[in-house]
């Protein structure tokens, strides 16, 4: 295990980490902003400057997975672009986005399934991001 830990790219765990946090940020906002707030039941349209938690968490959140994602890259060997995108649609779909979708099904929730299209798509393309620039920047 250590061996894995000292062969990752660290270079390529920060700009992934970065991309997909910009990617993020704008998919939450820019992109699916609006739909967001309704999934999340704030359809009043204020804008609020977000807590430091809801910036911070999530490059947190996005460095674990990277790191997780680049100890399994390496353990696998994924080596090519198309294994990458094979191995980034396998963790975004199956794990991120079904996780994603599967905590937004909860009375919490007042629009789960919109909540889940758009969090799911995210964390599905988050997962193909991740890997192509682990295994493009070897």
């Amino acid at each position: 295990m250590f061996n894995i830990i000292h062969e990752i790219n660290w270079i390529a765990v920060v700009l992934a980490t970065i991309a997909n946090s910009l990617v993020g940020g704008f998919w939450f906002t820019a992109i699916f902003g609006k739909a967001y707030s309704i999934a999340l039941g704030k359809e009043e349209g204020k804008s609020e400057k977000p807590a430091p938690i809801f910036i911070i968490g999530p490059l947190v959140c996005g460095l674990l997975t990277t790191v997780a994602m680049a100890i399994l890259i390496y353990a696998f060997r994924i080596e090519s672009i198309v294994d990458a995108i094979i191995f980034g649609g396998v963790v975004g779909i199956g794990l991120l986005a079904s996780t994603t979708v599967n905590t937004g099904i909860n009375p919490n929730i007042p629009r789960p399934i919109l909540y889940g299209v758009i969090s799911g798509s995210y964390f599905m393309i988050s997962g193909l991001i991740i890997s192509l620039i682990l295994v493009a920047i070897k």
